[in-house]
């Protein structure tokens, strides 16, 4: 997991961590997106960082990346 370092914001981190594990369970962003249902390009957008996400879908990429949101964020 990528730790937050001074001047990184959570949202960031947040979006760091989701990339690198989907892309350890070799996951497509479309298909995280089906998992969590939430559409692709919010998921791609959450993981440049562009979205204020709601703790509900932070929620819902946790589960379906079968991750802790504390170990997320």
């Amino acid at each position: 997991m990528v730790a937050r370092q001074s001047g990184t914001s959570a949202r960031l981190v947040f979006a760091a961590n989701v990339r690198k594990l989907r892309f350890e369970r070799g996951l497509s962003q479309e298909r995280l997106a089906e998992l969590s249902d939430l559409h692709r390009t919010y998921v791609g957008s959450v993981e440049r960082g562009e979205r204020n996400i709601s703790i509900d879908n932070m929620e819902r990429l946790a589960l379906a990346l079968n991750a802790r949101l504390r170990d997320i964020l």
